[in-house]
């Protein structure tokens, strides 16, 4: 006993540092508490520098979808799990860092079956190398920012499924916009932020043209894809410290941005013969938020998108949308939403056009821990897209940690 309690009131005088974090402290209080961050953290006690995050992100749906054409309607009861991902991430040093993770997304969606799982984010992160926010790099499979909303995290867009000219563009210069690259980013006071890649460009099972139909062929040569993206912020104290869409009434941001991406030298191989183009797209960004009230919009502009198939016509197309969310604290952080959506999908000829209608309401329980809204969407596709109208009706869940 003597020599236990010297060693009880040695530890009690000892300081030690949180080795393992999760709760975000300057969280908001919801009703089931704090918000977390994404991952886990656990800290290296004899080295601070190093570290591992681990953690999962699950969104389920249940929805109807009613689709009518023809006069014809048909309905289709649906439960599926949206994103089902195992993040994890390490750090090296005060400078280097590992992320990556491993999903399995709409598994379950209409007759999709169990579907099989692939790795996602996969990239060395080099952070202030020189000692300036000005300059790092990301390399591997890190996301390029082709969209302001596909570049924001999903557990942190207000509604899971993105605008459908925004996914497009997630595939039009490289796969699933993080197709193997190396890239250099940074920012000035946070006022002006910068990216620039190098990398894979596009793949053969994500390719579609005009009309939706993906690539029966393959694709032959093509080049690197490069290109960038600058965003700018600029009114004092309104700049944007993080890319996200869910603020729950705290703060404010303006910021606007542009970017040029292209991967030349595309050849299509379809039943034998070659189509070449080149890829070009331009984004334009603007979002802006003050404490409960929350807007954004973005324009996408292609060039190279193949009419149909087998024609060896390419051409136009440009699409844009609009959305916002107010949340309301009081109300236990309950927020509606709305977003809608334009999109011609080949602008050389009539009858290529998609319009999207989409209202909602969103309940953050535990900030984008844990959340559920309610979402009706309305599409209608004009001759040349499908020539019918889509209604849908989805309850979604998230849970992460």
């Amino acid at each position: 006993m003597k020599k236990i309690l010297p060693l009880i009131a040695l530890l009690a005088t000892q300081s030690y540092t949180n080795d393992i974090t999760i709760v975000k402290q300057k969280s908001e209080n919801f009703l089931l508490g704090k918000e977390t961050h994404i991952n886990m953290k656990f800290k290296a006690q004899d080295n601070p520098n190093m570290w591992l995050k681990a953690g999962v992100r699950i969104q389920g749906t249940f929805e109807n979808v009613a689709t009518t054409k023809g006069g014809v309607t048909s309905n289709l009861q649906d439960a599926y799990l949206r994103r089902v991902r195992f993040e994890v991430a390490a750090g090296f040093s005060k400078t280097s860092s590992f992320v990556m993770d491993v999903r399995n997304d709409k598994a379950n969606k209409a007759d999709k079956g169990e579907g099989k799982f692939n790795v996602g984010d996969a990239y060395v992160k080099i952070k202030n190398p020189f000692n300036t926010s000005l300059v790092n790099f990301k390399l591997y499979r890190a996301k390029i920012d082709i969209s302001r909303t596909e570049t924001v995290k999903s557990a942190r867009v207000i509604v899971y499924d993105r605008p459908h000219v925004a996914d497009y563009a997630a595939q039009f210069i490289t796969e699933n916009r993080r197709g193997t690259n190396a890239q250099m980013y940074g920012n000035w006071k946070k006022k002006i932020h910068y990216q620039f890649a190098i990398g894979d460009a596009t793949a053969t099972e994500k390719s579609k043209d005009a009309t939706g139909k993906s690539l029966d062929g393959s694709i032959g040569d093509q080049n690197f894809f490069y290109g960038g993206k600058i965003r700018f912020s600029p009114f004092d104290g309104w700049e944007e410290t993080s890319r996200t869409e869910t603020y729950f009434a705290k703060g404010k941001h303006f910021s606007i941005g542009a970017s040029y991406w292209n991967a030349s030298k595309i050849a299509y191989i379809v039943d034998g013969k070659t189509e070449q183009t080149d890829h070009t797209l331009l984004n334009y960004e603007i979002s802006a938020h003050y404490k409960n009230a929350f807007i954004q919009a973005e324009y996408f502009d292609f060039d190279g998108v193949s009419q149909k198939w087998g024609t060896d016509t390419f051409g136009q197309s440009t699409g844009w949308y609009v959305t916002g969310e107010y949340v309301v604290p009081e109300l236990d952080y309950i927020a509606p939403f709305f977003r809608y959506e334009s999109w011609d999908k080949f602008s050389d000829e009539k009858g290529y056009t998609l319009n999207s209608k989409l209202v909602g309401i969103n309940w953050y329980l535990r900030g984008n821990t844990t959340k559920a809204g309610l979402i009706y969407q309305k599409d209608t596709y004009s001759n040349n897209v499908g020539n019918k109208e889509v209604e849908s009706l989805r309850l979604t869940t998230q849970w992460f940690f």
